[in-house]
């Protein structure tokens, strides 16, 4: 499976924040996506993710055709915000997720032992701290297989142990044959990523 932009052009509000963006990443790679606030990182995760449109060029994912019918099936999204109901249990959230995207993989439980959580499934996500929400949001990228791991700064809020918990599953991953593009400041501990600077 490989994804390619082709002269890819995203846009925010009708205007333009980014064209002529060219990148090829096959099975085991990832791209790190730096730049200054408002340079589009954020926006090119979204155009990959399908929740905003292409705007020029094209996105192509060679060889997944049989798995997935487009780009966006193929993706997991983890935003700035943590897309879970705070009203609802850890667990609840993670079960929904798991049925919206299909292709189950862990269950909630297993998912939240991987990012050191176990036992706070049945809490309400409105409970925990934003450092153990953030860590609830990664366990969504556990309980259903997806190949494309889109991250958007996935390390705010997280402490020094989160944050290597969650290298080791990026590293995981990556060895399993997933692709991940991160938008980021900070560094993520992927040896041998490619990197794509966004200037604005």
């Amino acid at each position: 499976m490989r994804l390619i932009a082709e002269n890819l052009g995203g846009e925010r509000g009708g205007e333009a924040v980014f064209s002529g963006l060219n990148f090829a990443l096959g099975k085991g790679q990832a791209l790190i996506v730096t730049g200054p606030n408002g340079a589009g990182k954020s926006t090119l995760l979204r155009v990959v993710a399908g929740l905003l449109p292409v705007a020029a060029g094209r996105l192509l994912l060679e060889g997944g055709a049989e798995d997935f019918q487009s780009v966006a099936s193929a993706c997991h999204y983890l935003g700035h915000q943590n897309a879970m109901k705070t009203a609802l249990s850890v667990a609840e959230n993670l079960r929904f997720w798991r049925d919206f995207s299909g292709a189950d993989f862990l269950s909630a439980e297993q998912a939240l032992a991987m990012v050191g959580l176990d036992g706070i499934g049945h809490l309400p996500f409105g409970y925990l701290s934003t450092g153990q929400r953030r860590r609830a949001a990664i366990a969504k990228l556990l309980v259903s297989r997806r190949p494309l791991w889109l991250l958007d700064e996935p390390t705010a809020g997280l402490d020094k142990a989160s944050e290597e918990r969650f290298g080791g599953l990026m590293r995981e991953h990556l060895e399993e044959g997933g692709i991940i593009i991160a938008a980021t400041h900070l560094p993520l501990g992927i040896e041998g990523a490619k990197e794509l600077r966004m200037t604005g």
